[in-house]
């Protein structure tokens, strides 16, 4: 069943669809009056909903019946990324929110080789959002990720503030053979807590800004022996966290 996220409050178990989602309703999936959809509203509530009348405009429907339980990790996992080369950033958040990334910090890096175009800011971040709208639709999500303007090293260690867990990817680590960091922070996680995990761009993160986002909270730490992609190891972080607090429990 094909599921939306509903802006519209409504009254009266009804509600309205309009702009894209309507589009998608009417002419890709050709619904007609009678069809059912799953409907996502505030709060991340869900519901079974049933199409009353499609006009010229929007689509109307109403709530059949509310669903319980919900496919959100247990914590709130904030994906910070090095400015990559490319479409990785969008392959990222596509992927980063089908495995249940909770928000997308990109940010400027010292090896960055993108260099942020502050007049093209507002198409890039809708693009984004839209891919993880999109993503969090297919994969049957409750909420959409957000995604911010990229921000510099600075500003994301100001932003770091509001989570209680702060780790770094860090390839120097998984060369060392360090592998307890990741562990032993996802064994004191406590579900409704948040962790930010830091990830550099294509050549990693500078001695100089390990060193300052350490001075800052955050603990460095390997992700396994082999050295992944920008693009592989926030998917490797989001798969070892649904895997300790869905899976083997």
């Amino acid at each position: 069943m094909q599921r939306y996220f509903i802006n519209d409050p409504g009254s009266h178990d009804q509600f309205n669809i309009r702009g894209d989602d309507y589009h998608h309703i009417v002419r890709v999936m050709r619904m007609k009056a009678g069809d059912e959809i799953i409907g996502v509203f505030q709060q991340e509530k869900i519901a079974i909903c049933q199409i009353a009348e499609i006009t010229d405009e929007m689509v109307v429907a109403n709530i059949v019946k509310w669903k319980e339980g919900t496919p959100e990790l247990p914590i709130h996992v904030a994906i910070a990324s090095g400015l990559p080369k490319g479409d990785k950033l969008e392959w990222i958040i596509q992927k980063g929110t089908e495995l249940g990334a909770y928000e997308f910090v990109p940010f400027t890096a010292s090896r960055s080789v993108v260099k942020w175009d502050g007049k093209k800011a507002s198409k890039k971040v809708e693009r984004w959002q839209k891919i993880a709208k999109e993503a969090a639709e297919q994969s049957h999500r409750s909420r959409i990720p957000v995604v911010t303007e990229p921000v510099s090293v600075k500003e994301l260690i100001k932003i770091s503030g509001k989570y209680q867990h702060k780790l770094i990817a860090y390839e120097e680590e998984a060369r060392e053979g360090e592998a307890s960091i990741l562990s032993s922070t996802l064994a004191k996680l406590q579900a409704g807590e948040s962790l930010l995990f830091v990830f550099g761009p294509e050549g990693g993160l500078t001695s100089e800004e390990i060193s300052l986002l350490s001075e800052n909270g955050f603990k460095t730490c390997g992700l396994g022996p082999r050295i992944l992609r920008t693009e592989t190891a926030p998917l490797y972080a989001l798969s070892a966290v649904s895997y300790h607090f869905e899976l083997m429990r």
